[in-house]
């Protein structure tokens, strides 16, 4: 019986003329923010969730100005901060604790507390997006909200990328409340972008598509890394030590724990890892008069900085395709300040990885741990894509243990980005 044989093709002397289009769908929603200037931003948005307007995208002049983008975005993610991670509870000797930042399940916790504190939220989760971000009355602005609204409020999720010149925590803004919501938490929740849709964040002048068109086949078994300090919680009081075990289930797992091992693979033109973990600290380095940059440093304490990826990766040209999917479970590592050159996530899409995942505020120890495991046991089968994880994961906290955090991890690129595996019959003999 005549069957087709299993074909891969090796070479391209048309240097990619020949390609097929991606083979993933474009996302059902596009938005875009750019900055013109100092004063200006530029809204567009397309795709299938909105109608489509004389063939032609959406576009506005927005009335708010980056600076004030950017001033109200720090004010949320203090109050993030501030008002649930680092909020107070006496306990019964009137000492003060720290229910939300040491418990990951907080369905035990007072319910009539915890609405209040996800209102908050919402409510400033929303005026972000609409009342400054979107905030005017001129007809075409209240024409294009009144358009983004209609598609965000949809019941079925929407594959939604913000291409955006501002770095906001688009899984943390929220939808305006509406008369048809639920009552109490399930309906708070339900107000998140990042509990009704799969998003990524682009732009800031890097994406990584398809790389640079050129593709490895997957391997029979992935190459994964577990980058790490040990000096993370060295009393065991989280579940951190089992992410190890998770990483090592069907792969080949790589361990560094210092600085000069990293830079030892980044230098390695051959390197070829699916997955890159991270597990350590990260903060804010000052440099003025320039804004901070992130640094996370592993057990040696050594910080390693954008500039150090840049300084021991080789050009592109020289290398073969890289193209690791990167979580990094650091303070801070998913928020990349103002975008620019000292971001480390963008140094590490310039190399070729297809994503970063990383929280964007300070993270709690225990919730981190819990939300690694989570993630990675449902990446690591390669069933799904990181998009469909990051979504499932941030509705799984937030349904199944009240706690809203999952939604403060942003996916930078790799909506589509999956842990492919060759299939048997591809397998070299």
């Amino acid at each position: 019986m005549a069957r087709d044989l299993p074909v891969r093709i090796v070479q391209d002397p048309s240097d990619g003329f020949t390609r097929l289009p991606a083979r993933v769908p474009p996302p059902d929603l596009v938005v875009g923010f750019d900055a013109w200037g100092d004063d200006r931003i530029l809204a567009r948005m397309h795709g299938t969730a909105v109608p489509a307007l004389s063939g032609t995208e959406h576009k506005t002049l927005l009335e708010a100005t980056p600076k004030e983008v950017k001033a109200v975005t720090a004010r949320l993610r203090r109050l993030w901060s501030d008002e649930f991670v680092r909020a107070e509870r006496p306990d019964a000797a009137g000492r003060p604790t720290y229910p939300y930042a040491t418990l990951v399940d907080l369905t035990a916790e007072p319910e009539a507390e915890l609405e209040a504190r996800l209102g908050e939220l919402t409510r400033y989760g929303a005026q972000l997006l609409f009342d400054v971000l979107l905030g005017g009355e001129g007809e075409s602005v209240k024409l294009f909200r009144g358009f983004l609204i209609e598609a965000l409020r949809g019941d079925e999720p929407l594959r939604v990328r913000f291409d955006s010149d501002l770095f906001v925590p688009w899984p943390m803004l929220c939808l305006p409340p509406d008369a048809t919501d639920e009552p109490g938490l399930p309906g708070l929740f339900r107000r998140f972008l990042g509990h009704r849709h799969r998003i990524e964040q682009t732009g800031g002048g890097f994406y990584a598509g398809i790389a640079d068109g050129r593709e490895r086949p997957p391997p029979p078994v992935p190459v994964v890394s577990l980058n790490h300090d040990t000096g993370v919680d060295p009393r065991g009081r989280t579940r951190a030590a089992r992410i190890g075990e998770v990483l090592a289930q069907g792969t080949t797992l790589i361990e560094r724990t210092t600085r000069p091992q990293l830079e030892a693979a980044l230098s390695d033109p051959a390197l070829d890892e699916q997955l890159m973990y991270f597990w350590c600290h990260g903060h804010f380095q000052p440099a003025e008069p320039e804004p901070p940059y992130l640094v996370v440093k592993l057990t040696d304490q050594r910080p390693i900085d954008a500039y150090t990826v840049r300084a021991h990766r080789p050009p592109r040209a020289e290398c073969a395709p890289f193209q690791p999917f990167v979580l990094l479970n650091a303070c801070y590592a998913g928020m990349p300040g103002n975008a620019d050159l000292a971001y480390l996530g963008r140094a590490l899409v310039e190399t070729g990885a297809r994503g970063i995942l990383g929280p964007q505020m300070e993270m709690p120890q225990a919730f981190a741990a819990e939300y690694a495991l989570e993630f990675l046991t449902r990446y690591l089968p390669g069933t799904d894509t990181a998009g469909t994880v990051t979504h499932a994961v941030a509705r799984h906290f937030a349904d199944e243990l009240r706690n809203p955090l999952g939604l403060a991890y942003a996916l930078h690129c790799g909506m589509d980005a999956r842990l492919e595996r060759a299939r048997p019959e591809e397998t070299p003999a």
